[in-house]
């Protein structure tokens, strides 16, 4: 059994369902709660803070698997056998990882009033959720963090986002992606930080830069290895370059993801992946480290797009010392089947080494056929 040990943001935890949409969660403190996968997570209060005493073999490692917008359908419009919708991909997304990353496109909540109000989904407002009972089906897949920063996390409001994170918590997962959230996992003997920004204010906000960076900075002070993720970017089969100028999206800005990356690695982040435009971008090694400019969907059931540029994603695999130094990575390409089930497949590993070349030039993660990434 995989062991995880995750640390949450308490106001995430215990104080979102008195938010409201505008309403920000006070300073981040932390709860340490034991998950083992066979059984619900249990939490203790904690003020402690700084790094585990029991320090990890400087020769340990940990792998972490990460994957981009993840939804089981939009009730009531569901897969028939939700059981068996990873079967094709699950063997390669938790193969010799200890930490498994997606980010959760959407809520598991009962609530009902949603931001697109009484008429329902239109062209331009989508609302996602998913029966809570379904956080069973992404365990099951290997899934041990859900990210919930992203556009999608408050489409029930408050008390979808609460009911969200109580689900995941109770299933025995850790989550992240709140305000002032860091979420700590213990796997392999290594402590690991996970913070997730997305350009929205109920989210951990990548539009505040001063606030993310002091959040990063904290997050350093608490774990060797320190992962960020990003929901930024334009959405789109033509959104798929990394511009390096702030993109918008509908009207909306949705951050400046190069320098965005680029801070949180000089902040002391170790790895810095992302996901949003619904299209693979390329990848970038910057002093030594690695970003992910989007890995893309990785499921749906008929609420992604899946033409062109848009059936390739990948999962991707990254190996990191106990340092937080780079070891290695691979990403293994999946496509998707009409209803937007992944499997393994398609011409993502060539697509992104090309976008990576001409995104990057000499600063361009090497991707070799294989998928396996080297530095340049």
């Amino acid at each position: 059994m995989r062991k995880l040990v995750a640390i949450v943001g308490l106001a995430a935890a215990l104080g979102l369902s008195a938010c409201s949409a505008n309403a920000t969660p006070a300073g981040p403190r932390t709860i340490e709660s034991a998950l083992p996968e066979s059984s619900p997570a249990s939490s203790v209060a904690s003020t402690g803070t700084g790094r585990s005493s029991s320090a990890a073999s400087s020769a340990a490692s940990v792998t972490i698997a990460a994957v981009g917008d993840t939804m089981l359908g939009n009730t009531s419009d569901l897969p028939p056998d939700p059981a068996t919708y990873f079967d094709a991909v699950k063997p390669t997304l938790d193969s010799g990882a200890q930490v498994v990353f997606g980010n959760l496109e959407g809520t598991l909540t009962t609530a009902t009033t949603s931001k697109c109000g009484t008429s329902g989904p239109s062209q331009n407002c989508f609302a996602f959720k998913d029966p809570p009972d379904y956080v069973q089906y992404l365990k099951d897949a290997g899934f041990t963090i859900l990210n919930d920063a992203n556009n999608h996390s408050f489409d029930f409001g408050a008390a979808g986002q609460a009911q969200t994170v109580q689900t995941i918590h109770a299933a025995g997962l850790a989550q992240t992606g709140l305000p002032g959230e860091i979420t700590l996992v213990k796997a392999n003997g290594i402590k690991v930080a996970f913070l997730a920004f997305a350009p929205y204010d109920y989210d951990a906000s990548l539009l505040d830069l001063p606030a993310a960076q002091a959040l990063i900075e904290r997050a350093v002070k608490e774990a060797s290895v320190v992962v960020v993720y990003m929901h930024a970017g334009a959405e789109g089969a033509d959104a798929d370059h990394v511009t390096g100028q702030e993109e918008y999206y509908l009207g909306e800005n949705r951050g400046n993801a190069e320098a965005f990356a680029h801070m949180a690695i000089d902040s002391g982040a170790s790895l810095v992946i992302a996901s949003g435009p619904h299209v693979v971008r390329g990848m970038q090694f910057y002093k030594g480290h690695l970003i992910a400019y989007s890995v893309g969907n990785f499921a749906s059931y008929g609420d992604f797009a899946t033409d062109g540029d848009l059936d390739m994603s990948v999962i991707l695999h990254v190996t990191l010392s106990s340092a937080g130094k780079f070891e290695r990575a691979r990403i293994y390409p999946i496509e998707f089947l009409s209803d937007g089930q992944p499997v393994l497949g398609g011409g993502a590993v060539g697509f992104v080494s090309q976008l990576s070349s001409e995104d990057f030039g000499a600063a361009a993660a090497r991707i070799l056929p294989s998928g396996v990434i080297e530095a340049p």
